[in-house]
């Protein structure tokens, strides 16, 4: 039920007012001046406040700022017997919803009633999203107790309540992005735009009409103007994954924007200005491609500013268990099943293995389980091969005498990380792709 305070000094006409809302369904209750009206307001979550603007202990107009004050949610509907422009201007400057005249607008009360009860519920529904986003990307929400984690975790924390450039490092899937958003949802920005953008995704000239945005008629296919990511961040937090995929081209004018707040869209001549906070991420290593002159050096040291290097999970062994249940968890109910276990081996197997893909690869292979799984225990056959059958030290040192059998085994294993995808393994092979297919008919890769 929906809660309506009315301050009002005239006893008989609060009654009416009250006896008319109560017929709409709605719970009443009645002040006779503002003190006694707040008050209720905090003993009570009051939705809508309908108040007099003349009252024995003050001013309606200026109240609404106290009320609005405290109860940012509450919507405020100011009633007086003699309607003032200036007055009207002014409680709405103040935050009021609405401003009417007693007797003339007594019709208008109760449409006006639920316009206002209509905001009072998208606002309350933007809050609880809000919260759950929060809640979802807060430190606290980070799996893991390891040593390392919790001092990257740390570091975080004492740099997102800043507005510097942050530069988060480590290996492909280490979470670097959960890091990204719980910056900016500990941050000053926190409630503003959190925009992602990877920069390994998209060719130069797409990339660069997503970054600056373009102008209608800039190029062919340009049929409207489209606002760009620095636009789009305007306020909050702009991420840019693998920004050492970034043209070096585009470094240029990214170093201009981080210097100056400016941009120019692409077709245009005038300048903007957009007021974000920059994250980057990047798995390369920055300094030694910006020595071998694939990066610039000037952006780099712009980046640079307060790096976090998160360590790759083969590092973070006491952190698997934890993270494998969680995902078991999110999975299984995912795929409407009752909560699973994990086999003691399986456990055991997962603690073991080397992981090259990290948390990334092990959320892929606890989902494949969760999906293939009959009973209700993850066992060890649920696994890759290569987990179920790891390469023994032993072997290893025998299987030196023998590359071929090395370099086999390792494509296979890219190969299974890229889940099949030969452009993205020979990328992370650093072999062209011809000479991908050509390992792989060699070896009788299929």
């Amino acid at each position: 039920m929906k809660n309506i305070l009315i301050i009002d000094d005239e006893e008989k006409l609060r009654g009416l007012l009250a006896r008319i809302i109560k017929s709409e369904g709605f719970e009443v209750f009645e002040a006779s001046d503002l003190k006694s009206g707040f008050k209720k307001m905090e003993i009570k979550e009051i939705d809508v406040v309908l108040c007099d603007v003349k009252l024995p202990d003050g001013n309606g107009v200026d109240f609404v700022q106290k009320i609005k004050s405290a109860f940012p949610l509450t919507e405020v509907i100011l009633l007086t017997a003699y309607g003032k422009i200036s007055d009207g201007v002014q409680a709405m400057k103040n935050g009021a919803f609405d401003y009417i005249v007693k007797g003339d607008d007594n019709d208008k009360i109760i449409p006006l009633l639920y316009k206002a009860l209509e905001k009072v519920q998208l606002q309350k529904k933007v809050q609880q999203l809000q919260k759950r986003i929060s809640d979802k990307y807060s430190f606290d929400s980070i799996i893991g107790k390891s040593k390392g984690l919790e001092q990257v975790i740390d570091l975080a924390k004492r740099v997102s309540k800043t507005d510097s450039t942050v530069l988060l490092t480590g290996e492909t899937g280490t979470g670097k992005e959960v890091f990204a958003q719980a910056i900016h949802e500990n941050s000053n920005r926190v409630g503003k735009s959190f925009v992602a953008l990877n920069c390994s995704t998209f060719s130069k000239e797409i990339l660069e009409s997503e970054l600056f945005g373009h102008k209608q008629g800039a190029f062919t296919g340009a049929l409207k103007d489209k606002k760009g990511f620095i636009e789009e961040a305007n306020g909050g937090t702009l991420f840019l994954d693998e920004i050492g995929e970034m043209p070096i081209e585009l470094q240029a004018k990214l170093l201009r924007v981080l210097e100056t707040n400016e941009y120019i869209q692409i077709g245009d001549t005038t300048p903007r200005k957009s007021n974000f906070r920059l994250i980057a991420a990047t798995n390369r290593n920055l300094k030694t491609e910006s020595e071998e002159h694939r990066f610039r050096l000037d952006l780099y040291f712009r980046l640079n500013i307060f790096e976090i290097k998160i360590p790759p999970l083969r590092e973070r062994i006491k952190d698997i268990p934890p993270l494998a249940h969680s995902f078991v968890s999110q999975f299984s109910a995912k795929t409407n099943k009752k909560t699973l276990t994990i086999d003691a081996e399986f456990l055991h197997k997962l603690e073991t293995y080397n992981w090259p893909g990290n948390i990334r690869e092990l959320k892929n292979i606890i989902e494949r389980a969760v999906i293939l799984v009959n009973g209700e225990t993850l066992t060890t056959d649920l696994l890759p091969y290569e987990m179920q059958h790891p390469i023994e030290k032993s072997t290893k040192i025998m299987s030196a005498f023998s590359m071929q059998s090395i370099e086999k085994l390792h494509i296979q294993k890219v190969l299974n990380y890229t889940k099949g995808n030969k452009a993205e393994t020979a990328r992370l092979l650093e072999i062209s792709i011809a000479t991908l297919y050509r390992k792989l008919d060699e070896y009788n890769i299929h």
